[in-house]
């Protein structure tokens, strides 16, 4: 029998009056024998107000697709009274039967995001409605991937023809549900006129497919509504930043976007997004007139702001700081974890910057250890030497980009010396548009040596000569004879020697205190303290709140402080200075001391802080990307010999235990 084109929508001419088939159209003459009691009354349809006439005018319940209602014609009074159809609700109408062709390739399966997602959530793909739904109406679930759409697709009765009763009636129209399922959505020319399924509410809307699929319905019938109830939600899977802080809570990036969006072509996420043809033309005019007007900070530049927004929304960044006086000991720690990785941050940080005095004569073991440490996400940007005075630093792989080239001088403080041991290293580089200064120093020792330690920090802020080949970002407000104005922000760090004076029995009466009280008591007899205030040294620097013991002088490999013949005085000597050129760039946010490393009579001291970053113009010579290889392939190698030492370490231990029975 050639198959009948059927419009899915209903019509517009004012509704029939029902005929001896009930809810089945004329043309669908064919059905005649497949349900009871045909040729002599109507059958109500499904959801209908005839069909729920027995409990008032509250709704039937809903029919389960395995157990379909049973229909008798045993109640007169069921049969007796009229009931009235009401005009379905408007659906998009389809304008053709699917062809034979259109059929074969709707059967085929195809790897799309769709499943994709269905099975990262946990639940089975399945196919959706191929009709556009009309705004408002609920997406359509557990329909079959393929729905026939003529009427030569109508399963044949599984019983004999003609023979009435609720079990056939049931395999009829469970057969008719599983192969034909669209078939019972039709609306006829005649209000009522054809059985009709609850409606069935997807949880939540359906997820959007991969854009290589050729037909123009399977992209429309999965829009995104965003006033669905669960779309906020699934807004919530979006990707952030990690960025690195102690505290919970930063802006998203830009970065972010929805597995549900249509112009997402994957359904996983990447770091890179995705550029547009269109952004990429529209962008050519706004370079031309930015670089002919002798602009460098136009859209799309390297070091502006639509780029530092990308990786930094708050333009914050996370930097770590720590100095060191090692003793010159050959022997490193057995782990760095405490230093670099201290428990009080459950971040790493952006930016590592490690100063060193009187470090140890393997300065090259030395930075693997750092390399070894961090892992593979960090690299080393620079490292500089001035005798045994050592600063490295390290930096997230992702934001190489954004350095200019890093230039370094140093100063000598000690002419006679032939070991450079006292004096002081500089490093400066610009990331965006914010310049950085890091001074690592080594002041004159001695009790009572203050007017000398004083004399190395006038000839360190007159010495150092930078920065030199990289523009000055406020050239306005730098000073020829201060090294520190010509930075915007300013880290000086190192072993400043300044003790607290009072004498040892003093010191150690006040040690005897609980911690909160003693450190206060003990920074009033502070040298560094006393000629801050007075002007007289690190003018405009600031220093985070102490709150840790004295980190000088201990016994190699004790927590007791000196106990030779000298009787050194506990001193706060090595310390962790800032300067800002705007008020509230620098944040500290963690100053302490790593009582857990004991290979020197130094504790190292670090602080963490948090910088804002300004964007920048490209206008200065870049580092193009450049860092240690060497360096990096051998900590990721130490590391790696490291993990798998440690794991034979321990099967040997296991299989080396014993069970004894008593």
């Amino acid at each position: 029998m050639p198959s009948k084109l059927v419009s899915l929508g209903h019509s517009e001419t004012a509704p029939q009056q029902p005929t001896a088939q009930g809810c089945l159209r004329p043309e669908d003459s064919m059905l005649k024998g497949l349900l009871p009691n045909s040729d002599e009354e109507p059958v109500p349809c499904l959801g209908s107000p005839a069909a729920g006439d027995r409990r008032g005018p509250e709704r039937s319940p809903e029919l389960p697709l395995d157990t379909p209602e049973q229909v008798s014609n045993e109640d007169p009074q069921a049969q007796a009274r009229p009931f009235t159809p009401k005009p379905p609700p408007p659906r998009p109408r389809l304008e053709r039967a699917l062809s034979l062709d259109e059929k074969g390739w709707r059967k085929r399966r195809f790897r799309t995001s769709r499943e994709d997602l269905t099975v990262r959530n946990g639940a089975s793909p399945s196919g959706g409605s191929l009709q556009d739904e009309a705004p408002g109406t609920p997406a359509r679930s557990g329909s079959p991937p393929c729905l026939s759409a003529s009427l030569q697709e109508i399963p044949t009765a599984r019983g004999a023809p003609g023979s009435g009763g609720p079990s056939s009636w049931g395999n009829c129209l469970s057969g008719m549900i599983s192969t034909s399922l669209d078939l019972l959505h039709r609306e006829g020319a005649s209000a009522g006129s054809t059985p009709r399924l609850a409606s069935l509410l997807s949880p939540r809307p359906l997820p959007a497919m991969a854009r290589n699929m050729a037909s123009e319905g399977l992209r429309t019938a999965n829009k995104v509504d965003p006033d669905h109830a669960d779309y906020k939600l699934r807004l919530q899977a979006r990707l952030f930043r990690v960025h690195s802080s102690l505290g919970p809570g930063r802006p998203p990036s830009p970065l972010a976007y929805d597995d549900c969006s249509l112009h997402s072509s994957r359904s996983t996420f990447s770091l890179l997004a995705p550029i547009r043809a269109k952004d990429v033309r529209s962008s050519l005019a706004r370079l031309r007139r930015s670089y002919l007007e002798g602009s460098l900070l136009g859209s799309g530049a390297l070091m502006g702001a639509d780029e530092l927004a990308r990786y930094f929304p708050d333009r914050i960044v996370a930097l770590f700081v720590a100095t060191w006086n090692m003793q010159g000991q050959k022997e490193l720690p057995p782990n760095l974890d405490e230093l670099l990785l201290p428990a009080e941050a459950e971040l790493a940080q952006d930016l590592y910057v490690v100063g060193v005095q009187e470090g140890c004569s393997d300065r090259r073991e030395w930075e693997v250890r750092l390399q070894e440490t961090l892992g593979p996400h960090y690299v080393m940007l620079y490292s500089a030497a001035h005798g045994a005075l050592y600063m490295a630093v390290l930096i997230r792989r992702d934001l190489i980009w954004f350095c200019s080239e890093v230039e370094s001088s140093t100063v000598t403080t000690r002419i006679v010396s032939q070991i450079k041991t006292k004096g002081a290293l500089g490093v400066s580089f610009t990331f965006f548009g914010t310049s950085l200064l890091f001074i690592t120093s080594h002041f004159t020792s001695g009790d009572g040596k203050v007017g000398e330690r004083l004399v190395d920090y006038s000839k360190t802020v007159q010495g150092l000569a930078l920065p030199k080949n990289v523009p000055d970002t406020s050239p306005y407000r730098s000073d020829a004879a201060d090294v520190t104005t010509r930075f915007d922000e300013v880290f000086w760090f190192g072993d400043f020697n300044f003790r607290l004076s009072g004498g040892r029995a003093a010191v150690e009466a006040i040690l005897k205190q609980d911690l909160g009280s003693s450190v206060q008591a003990l920074l009033q007899h502070d040298q560094l303290t006393r000629e801050m205030q007075r002007g007289s040294i690190f003018k405009g620097f600031q220093e985070p709140d102490i709150h840790f013991l004295p980190s000088y002088k201990f016994d190699v490999g004790k927590d007791s402080y000196d106990t030779t013949s000298k009787q050194r005085t506990p001193s706060y000597t090595d310390r962790i200075l800032y300067r800002s050129r705007h008020q509230g760039d620098i944040c500290p946010v963690k100053y302490s001391s790593c009582p857990g490393v004991r290979t020197s009579d130094h504790r190292p001291v670090y602080g963490l802080f948090r910088v804002k970053v300004k964007p920048g113009r490209d206008n200065i010579p870049l580092a193009a990307g450049k860092f240690d290889r060497d360096l990096y392939l051998l900590g990721i190698k130490r590391r790696i010999s490291r993990e798998i030492q440690r794991q034979q370490a321990l099967k040997s231990q296991h299989a080396s235990a014993i069970c004894t029975v008593s």
